[in-house]
């Protein structure tokens, strides 16, 4: 009887909530058409109109009291915000707020690891968190509205937008994009402290020809539903308030004025009823792609492709009055793409609550933000090598020379599109190193190079005599800040300045050489990770990036990060990921290499598979590689059966054992294979995996679910086909244990 009346409640409180949401829609929808209803053409042109709010003048002002402008970027002052926003609520004929937007990317004040070191962690709850802070301290400055998360599919380590991504694998970039939407919109958009996120770029942005940024794709229609169109498909059903469209033109048709794209698939298919905006001026720049003949032809594609609000470029604002006059575009067209953005800002609370206190303590940098800057940093990293456990630095350890561009440099440890940190919040390992352990140890400091692209070697003797009489070398070395990110691709992807010059000189000291990278992508350091005794890649790790990587140096944390992108041998590999597709003749691993072909050889095949002569068969390193203090040990693999249906789920076990000396914490990795498909397949996909703390001397069962739904693709439609299937759970995407399941009808 009990359970009975727990379960009632329960019913009654679920129905309660739902009416009330039901409520809440309703009233909303209501509130959108009697503005609708009241607003002239020019005014809802305006609404579609967003611009750059950098050195706002009193033309700014104007435009706002004539509701010319629905959005602005780029503002950050309270004090400003609020004027701006008397100024539409009193003075403009409606009182319609205005939506207030930045590049809240990784971080606001607070800055958190890169997008690909969050990535790293395989922790949905730490991206999550990040963009939790991040909204927290943004929302303080009046920003609501927010261009991330970045959930380009990105294989192509010389993109500099890499940085931004989480990666090459569909599967983690979902789950991790998807955590990203909810800490930033929180449980209520209208809660103050949460903003609308925006999943970009909308599509195959990642992509782009050799890397080059804003270049040409083409993706043909089922690697576009099969590897790159699942996050946003995540993300519109998470409830992201906002979609932007990308730079490049796929197969010839700029996302920005793709019909199929932005209503076809969008709209009528997925029922996305928020807002899609453009990226910066890119509907005017489909003039240079030759997509669009003027600014006007522009307008005319983007907005009856479904585009909403146009990005700085004014090609709405400018030409779509008179493409209603010419009968080339619809008022309706313009009325839904305005309710779109009424209903956005109704979301928001912006219409009931447009002001922010300007007498609130600040949030920013509080213990809380600063703690989990910091734990977000410690499971970013990733230790790549470890030979003769130099870490962690052990006790017998008296003297640490610390060497290198990147040791104190508090700008670049924050990395890309960061707008708003501040270098002088940033510790860096320097900094952290003497604060933490200077009364452990005594630490000489030669930093050797002033930069990274340095190419100065007139201090080498100086450090190198410094690195002779100490007991642990620690270089510091990577890429400013600058070096990577939007517009910053690279074809070269080795240490710049005289970097590899340092670590071969110190490699040759006498002294155990500790390598620290701190980058935005993965750089081809295959001879640096030779020369050295432990490598750890801490990507640019943000604010907190000094503790965490100390904490990691002494061994008070255990480093846990695995890698989110295949890391190449050189430049040439590229694109190389682990999930490529099925070949007819797959390489074996013995095949010769260049230096083993005779003189004069016979013209043949030399063994007849898929593999470069010179690099080898394999990368550097393997997407979701990554050691650890500790040794983990997997044994037992067990399915809960041998076949199964399409509407069944797969129990997977596996044991996990530590036996090594260290707490650690292992992210156990679940990859599945179809065998034989009506179209072909990739080797392997992650579909599953956990972070798992162990004890040294435990052994802990990992369980998984697999859903058979999980193993769909798109041929025509989206399909699980019977077959059969492997399976495999290990610590990286090569190794692990196997099984073999079948799907039957």
């Amino acid at each position: 009887m009990r359970k009975l009346l727990f379960f009632l409640i329960g019913i009654v409180l679920l129905g309660t909530a739902a009416c009330s949401e039901s409520k809440e829609t309703n009233q909303i929808e209501d509130r959108v058409e009697s503005l609708l209803s009241r607003m002239t053409l020019e005014e809802k042109i305006g609404q579609m109109n967003q611009l750059n709010g950098r050195n706002p003048d009193e033309k700014l002002m104007s435009r706002i009291r004539n509701g010319e402008v629905g959005s602005l970027l780029n503002i950050e002052q309270p004090e400003l915000i609020n004027e701006i926003q008397r100024i539409a609520l009193e003075e403009s004929r409606l009182g319609i707020p205005l939506l207030i937007a930045r590049d809240v990317i990784h971080g606001y004040k607070t800055i958190f690891p890169i997008p690909l070191g969050q990535a790293a962690s395989f922790n949905p709850s730490i991206v999550g968190t990040g963009a939790r802070v991040a909204a927290r301290e943004a929302t303080q400055d009046g920003i609501r509205w927010t261009f991330a998360p970045m959930m380009d599919i990105s294989r192509d380590p010389r993109w500099g937008r890499i940085a931004e991504s989480f990666g090459e694998d569909t599967y983690l970039t979902t789950k991790l994009s998807s955590a990203m939407i909810r800490g930033f919109q929180g449980n209520d958009l209208k809660n103050p402290s949460s903003m609308a996120a925006c999943a970009k770029h909308f599509i195959g942005y990642g992509a782009v020809e050799g890397g080059k940024d804003y270049n040409s794709t083409y993706i043909p229609p089922r690697q576009l539903r099969n590897v790159y169109l699942p996050p946003f498909k995540a993300a519109v059903e998470e409830g992201v308030a906002t979609i932007m469209t990308s730079f490049n033109s796929n197969d010839g048709i700029p996302p920005s004025g793709d019909p199929w794209l932005l209503t076809g698939i969008l709209r009528d298919e997925w029922k996305f009823d928020g807002v899609v905006v453009s990226d910066w001026a890119s509907v005017k720049e489909m003039i240079a792609h030759g997509f669009a003949e003027n600014g006007k032809e522009a307008a005319l594609k983007a907005v009856n492709a479904g585009l909403d609000m146009e990005m700085v470029s004014e090609c709405y604002f400018t030409n779509i009055k008179d493409l209603i006059n010419e009968g080339k575009v619809s008022e309706k067209t313009i009325d839904d793409a305005v309710r779109n953005i009424l209903r956005l800002k109704l979301r928001l609370g912006l219409f009931d609550n447009p002001y922010i206190s300007e007498e609130d303590p600040r949030v920013a940098y509080s213990k809380e933000h600063l703690d989990a800057a910091k734990m977000a940093a410690e499971e970013s990293m990733v230790l790549l090598k470890n030979e003769d456990q130099t870490l962690p630095i052990s006790s017998v350890v008296k003297t640490i020379c610390v060497v290198g561009p990147l040791a104190d440099a508090p700008h670049d440890q924050m990395g890309t599109w960061v707008f708003d940190g501040e270098k002088e919040k940033t510790i860096t390992p320097l900094k952290a190193l003497r604060q933490l352990y200077g009364d452990k140890v005594n630490i000489i400091y030669e930093p050797t190079l002033k930069y990274s692209r340095d190419k100065d070697r007139s201090k080498f003797s100086k450090t190198l005599a410094a690195a002779r009489k100490s007991d642990v070398v620690i270089a510091f070395v990577g890429e400013e800040s600058i070096l990577s990110g939007e517009a910053h691709s690279l074809a070269d992807l080795n240490l710049r300045g005289a970097q590899l010059e340092l670590i071969s000189a110190l490699s040759e000291a006498g002294t155990p050489l500790v390598t620290v990278v701190m980058a935005g992508r993965p750089l081809t350091i295959g001879t640096e990770v030779e020369l050295s005794k432990s490598v750890i890649y801490a990507w640019h790790p943000g604010t907190m990036g000094g503790p965490a990587i100390a904490d990691i140096l002494f061994g008070k944390t255990v480093p846990s990060g695995k890698l989110p992108v295949t890391f190449p041998k050189m430049v040439g590999q590229i694109p190389v990921f682990y999930n490529h597709n099925s070949t007819g003749r797959p390489a074996r691993g013995t095949e010769v290499l260049i230096d083993d072909i005779p003189l004069e050889a016979r013209q043949s095949s030399l063994g007849n598979t898929s593999y470069y002569l010179d690099a080898g068969f394999d990368p550097l390193f393997h997407f979701g590689y990554g050691l650890s203090y500790t040794s983990f040990e997997y044994s037992d693999l067990n399915l809960s059966n041998s076949s199964f249906h399409p509407s069944d789920t797969l129990r997977v076990s596996v044991q996990l054992s530590n036996t090594g000396d260290f707490q650690g914490t292992e992210i156990v990795q679940l990859y599945t294979a179809d065998k034989s498909a009506s179209v072909v397949r990739p080797v392997k996909e992650l579909k599953g995996f956990q972070r798992v703390l162990v004890q040294p001397g435990e052994t802990k069962d990992v369980v998984f679910h697999l859903p058979m739904s999980e193993l769909s693709f798109w041929n025509d439609g989206d399909v699980v086909e019977a077959g059969e299937f492997s399976i495999m759970v290990g610590g990286n995407s090569q190794e692990g244990l196997f099984s073999d399941f079948s799907i039957i009808n």
